[in-house]
């Protein structure tokens, strides 16, 4: 079964593999199929799932709350996220506005079919609204019940700084971050997480196999899978194109006899390699299909010698980036994941 985790500096615990479905429900997967999964993952011990309103175009969401219905809600952690343009995208309908965050928590309860969300993330930084607006914005959902805990994803440590000291004015926990972090993507490491173990908030992170490149199943001089993700617009061929060089896909290979040499799977081992990290709470994974959720769950509570991550940094010296200035994530005009 999946180990938990604290989220924060709460009494809250998540699940820490916690399934996400970002690029899959409603795009990728058919519903059937999703539904599947996601069934597939409460049976093998997976309670926490993160969403968020626009992906798919809210139809994600619908998915989700198709899935988890009838499911006992206090058995259930569930996240979701408000900031991207949704339905017709008028002018109020971004960003982090006491408009918006509103609109959107009641649109996303209404299509995930439940009366709260465990925890209502920030899907990004907004620069054009005051966040003291923001921060009262999300403090009033929570006293009226509507989301239990705040997050946030893609903030800076200076932005969660200035987030927190207003979350704790307003007596309510900003308790998590939303960061892509893996083996070969680190840059939350050297100011995020740091101020983050200050703070007292977790990282629950996305593309902990970036993207799939860890699987291993990428390699340098050969064509793309049939299929996979780096061949389908639709499904991040344009996020996963910076990893997609001979460079990097003959350091990943280095990793298949490390992977072995610990007895686990490669995306088992790039699982646990995030979740050695003390501060991360939960790795989100997706899967098109339920097979693929019976070997990545193996990574819980998968304990990494010393000996086995310096082999891992050895491996993917030279191309794991580490410096925030390599990427634009935090870019307000970053992709929404």
């Amino acid at each position: 079964m999946v180990n938990y985790r604290y989220l924060g500096n709460s009494g809250f615990k998540v699940s820490e593999i916690t399934y996400g479905n970002w690029i899959t429900h409603a795009s990728q997967v058919e519903n059937d199929a999703a539904i599947a999964t996601v069934h597939k993952a409460l049976d093998l011990g997976i309670t926490s799932f993160d969403t968020a309103d626009t992906y798919a175009n809210t139809a994600a969401e619908v998915v989700l709350g198709e899935a988890l219905k009838g499911q006992p809600r206090e058995s259930l952690e569930i996240f979701t996220k408000v900031y991207w343009p949704i339905g017709r995208k008028g002018p109020n309908d971004t960003g982090l506005s006491r408009k918006h965050i509103f609109d959107g928590i009641h649109g996303s309860l209404r299509r995930l079919g439940v009366d709260y969300v465990d925890l209502y993330q920030a899907h990004r930084y907004d620069y054009e609204t005051p966040l003291e607006e923001t921060m009262q914005a999300f403090a009033d959902i929570v006293r009226q019940g509507k989301a239990l805990y705040i997050g946030v994803s893609e903030w800076t440590a200076e932005q969660l700084r200035d987030g927190h000291a207003l979350a704790k004015d307003l007596g309510v926990q900003l308790v998590s971050n939303q960061p892509q972090y893996s083996a070969l993507w680190r840059v939350i490491e050297g100011k995020v997480v740091p101020a983050s173990e200050e703070l007292g908030i977790s990282q629950i992170v996305w593309s902990p196999m970036a993207q799939g490149v860890l699987s291993g199943k990428y390699l340098p001089g050969q064509p793309l899978p049939e299929g996979s993700r780096a061949t389908d617009d639709k499904s991040g061929a344009a996020f996963i194109k910076r990893f997609m060089n001979d460079e990097v896909l003959t350091a990943v290979q280095k990793l298949r006899p490390i992977a072995e040499q610990a007895g686990l799977t490669m995306p088992q081992l790039a699982i646990a390699w995030v979740l050695q990290n003390p501060n991360v709470a939960a790795a989100l994974v997706g899967a098109s299909r339920p097979q693929q959720l019976e070997d990545t769950v193996k990574a819980s509570g998968v304990v990494l010698d010393a000996d086995t991550m310096t082999a891992i940094d050895e491996a993917l010296a030279g191309v794991a980036v580490t410096d925030p200035s390599e990427t634009d994530s935090v870019s307000p005009k970053s992709r929404p994941a």
